[in-house]
């Protein structure tokens, strides 16, 4: 065990031994995300650099404090990527972060999300025990598969200090294509595409100066994007990487110019499902085919927009609030009574002594949904 991860394992024994809880804290990118964090800090970025890479295997394994960006970098000089596209939101993001809080991009509804890429991690539990699961290779695991747990667990679990990642080559052919359409129809031509054999990557609906907008990006083989260009028609971007990027990161002007006093809402939905009936809000903005639909809402719509997601078998997240005030609505919906059993197992399991901060997914107290 080397110094840094060994620093760790006594910080947490000395505060298992002491009752003192504990908030683990890489780059603080995503401090945002979940229920507000409580107890001492302990600072994951000293556990950094790259453990072992082999572009051959499409795996590597990293340490949690690693930044993100070191780790597409070192991706990306061997045309090798991360799929899922992990948000940044701004510099620093670690890749323990990464995992932790099982955040994914535009590309997520093609190529899967964050747990999909996880082979194995090494965790450090409310005991200070050093613990390992999975390994380097997709068919390793018999029983269950705790190293995906940990992807979107925030850190209730214990601390990541190591994973290991499937990586896939960065696609030869990339093309978006722009159409003019309203929400509905914007809906229904994703929905028809998704019957057939096309490169779809990601999509976003948006309205800009009172039209609706529909991105598509296309990627994969050469020959295969070219058709498919040429089968859909609509209006080819160049240079567009750029902005799908913006998309990632919340930073287009749907995100950044938002109203005043207004929380970001997450709806995750069926892909099918149609236009949500929210009165006289303001159009979302769609992702993932349709099945991820943001929406800016002033404080007390939040049980409206549940009610929307619920009518039609989805739910929502309070993704990001307007202001330091917390919120009176919990961050995210609390599961059904036989999965909170699961999860309160869990914990107990990996931290009877509740070391690590257990209300960071759900409030204890917390009796809406």
């Amino acid at each position: 065990m080397d110094s840094e991860l060994q620093t760790i394992v006594e910080r947490i024994r000395a505060a298992h031994a002491h009752a003192t809880p504990l908030r683990i804290r890489g780059g603080g990118t995503k401090d945002f995300y979940g229920e507000a964090a409580q107890g001492e800090l302990l600072d994951t970025r000293a556990l950094a650099g790259i453990r072992s890479y082999e572009p051959s295997e499409l795996v590597v394994t990293v340490r949690a404090g690693t930044l993100l960006s070191e780790l597409e970098a070192l991706l990306a000089g061997q045309g090798q990527c991360l799929p899922f596209e992990p948000p940044h939101f701004e510099a620093g993001g670690t890749v323990g972060g990464m995992v932790a809080a099982g955040l994914s991009g535009p590309a997520r509804a093609s190529v899967g999300a964050v747990r999909d890429y996880v082979l194995g991690a090494m965790l450090v539990d409310g005991r200070g025990e050093v613990l390992n699961f999975g390994g380097q290779v997709m068919k390793n695991v018999a029983g269950y598969d705790v190293s995906r747990v940990l992807a979107g667990s925030l850190g209730v679990l214990g601390l990541i200090a190591e994973v290991s990642l499937k990586v896939l080559p960065v696609a030869p052919a990339e093309a978006t294509l722009r159409f003019e359409c309203g929400q509905a129809e914007a809906l229904d031509l994703l929905n028809g595409w998704g019957g057939r054999p096309l490169p779809l990557n990601a999509s976003c609906w948006v309205e800009d100066q009172g039209r609706g907008v529909l991105y598509l990006r296309l990627r994969g083989a050469v020959a295969a994007v070219d058709a498919a260009c040429a089968q859909l028609g609509g209006e080819r971007q160049p240079d567009a990487a750029a902005d799908w990027d913006l998309c990632r990161d919340q930073r287009l002007p749907w995100f950044t110019e938002a109203p005043g006093g207004h929380d970001l809402w997450r709806l995750s939905v069926p892909q099918t499902a149609p236009v949500l009936d929210l009165g006289g809000d303001a159009p979302p903005l769609v992702e993932w085919h349709g099945g991820q639909r943001w929406y800016h809402a002033a404080p007390a719509e939040g049980p409206r927009l549940r009610a929307a997601a619920a009518a039609v078998g989805g739910h929502a997240t309070l993704f990001r609030t307007a202001g330091e005030t917390a919120s009176p609505l919990p961050r995210f919906e609390r599961p059904s009574a036989p999965l909170m059993r699961i999860h309160a197992a869990l914990q107990q399991e990996f931290d009877p002594a509740g070391v690590f901060d257990r209300g960071r997914l759900y409030r204890r107290d917390a009796t809406a949904s």
